[in-house]
This record gives structure tokens, sequence and C-alpha cells, in this order.
């Protein structure tokens, strides 16, 4: 398989393999980039109800770049009834995008596992003063 599997940590801030016995044709460096570039525009995408971009609420579970730049990422919503669930998958599609290189983009929602705030980053818990 020629695709560099890539899962968000929220914690870290990086993109990491998923299975680091696969090979992509990218370098490292192509990689890093494309990882600071989806970063940086996950976090452009906000819930409307809560003032935390996406990213730091935990909502990205994975993120699939293949060496032809095209990206799928799987997310999840904070509740499966979130009025903005029709929408929410395009407004990352968008971002997604918008980084050089990337050919097409692919958002898939998926509930399992259910999305809880455990999942939030240590700067989504403090801007929601949840400490």
């Amino acid at each position: 398989m020629d695709d560099a599997s890539v899962m968000t940590e929220p914690e870290v801030g990086k993109l990491v393999p998923v299975d680091g016995t696969e090979e992509s044709r990218l370098s490292q460096a192509e990689l890093d980039r494309l990882t600071d570039a989806l970063v940086e525009q996950l976090k452009t995408v906000y819930d409307p109800e809560i003032p935390v971009d996406i990213y730091e609420l935990g909502l990205i579970y994975k993120v699939d770049v293949s060496d032809d730049y095209d990206v799928v990422v799987d997310m999840t919503l904070t509740a499966p009834g979130c009025p903005v669930a029709g929408e929410m998958p395009d407004w990352v599609r968008d971002a997604v995008m918008k980084i050089e290189g990337v050919r097409t983009c692919t958002v898939n929602l998926v509930f399992e596992p259910p999305w809880d705030p455990s999942r939030m980053s240590d700067e989504a818990r403090l801007q929601l003063n949840m400490f």
C-alpha cells in the first residue's frame, strides 16, 4: 500500500503514522509539512456552539494522506444530533482543500468511539474553564 496513514493526537499536536510498516513515497519533510498544514487548517473550523476549534475538541479521529495528495478525514461530532452535522464535513473539506498540493478531500462522519470531553486537549479545557 502506498498511502501514508496518519492520526491526530491533539495532546501532541502532530499527526503520526498508524502503521510503521507502510512506506510512503512522500519524504518525511513533506509529510511534516502536510501534518503542520492539516493541523493549522483543522484549527480554523469551529463548532458553532462551543468556542473551540474541532481539532482541540478532539473531533478529528483520523487523517489519511495518499501519495497522490488525496486526504481522507474521519471525524465525529460532540453529539450525533448536532445541528451542523450536515454542514461541518463541508467546512472541514473546504479548510483542507486550501492546503497547497491537496488534490481531493473526503470527510467521513463516524460515531465510534463516541466523543466525550476526555478527548479535548488541555488548551480546549483551558478555553472552556474546565480545569
